[in-house]
């Protein structure tokens, strides 16, 4: 069995509390990113994919998803987000609008 298949993710209650920044260049801490590159610039369609993806897969506590994720932009990048099986059917199964938008 492979770690992910069985490590513990963290997924909000509702999109609508995910209210991180829109625009603007972000720093993940240390505790997300711990890879020489911790600056994500949002206008870059590259960064911002990384950005989410490194987020939605490392955030051990909701406040980290509310502090760096906006539901807007994750509806527009979540059909292009590399992500574990397991994550996207995690956050899919409690957000089916993310899978009907994918479709």
């Amino acid at each position: 069995m492979r770690y992910a298949e069985i490590r513990p993710y963290t997924v909000p209650e509702t999109l609508d509390e995910l209210a991180g920044p829109t625009d603007g260049i972000v720093v993940l801490p240390t505790a997300l990113d711990w890879t020489p590159k911790s600056a994500y610039d949002l206008a870059d369609d590259v960064d911002l994919r990384m950005l989410y993806e490194t987020v939605i897969r490392e955030a051990m506590h909701v406040e980290e998803l509310r502090q760096f994720l906006d539901r807007v932009l994750l509806s527009v990048v979540w059909q292009r987000l590399w992500l574990p099986p397991r994550v996207r059917l995690m956050w899919e199964g409690r957000f089916p609008e993310l899978a009907r938008r994918a479709a």
